[in-house]
């Protein structure tokens, strides 16, 4: 029981507006996510949207889509966060 009220927690979490408004993982979004981080001023966010964006990248030559996407997903909450 408190596996389903947990996994509907979570899917009432991930319909949100601001989920909602995340662009998808494919390599023209990603193009885009970085050219703004290039837009964003010098500080941690910056730094850490940069650090999430290598690691997608290098877990898209790997061929680990899923692990690219897992890495573009928090580059994107990241650069939400102000």
């Amino acid at each position: 029981m408190r596996f389903l009220i947990t996994a509907a927690m979570f899917s009432a979490l991930a319909l949100t507006p601001a989920s909602a408004a995340m662009m998808a993982c494919t390599g023209e979004n990603m193009a885009k996510t970085t050219t703004m981080m290039a837009n964003m001023p010098e500080g941690p966010g910056k730094m850490g949207v940069g650090k999430e964006m290598g690691m997608a990248n290098t877990e898209m030559s790997k061929g680990n889509m899923r692990g690219a996407c897992m890495h573009y997903m928090k580059a994107q909450k990241m650069s939400a966060m102000k």
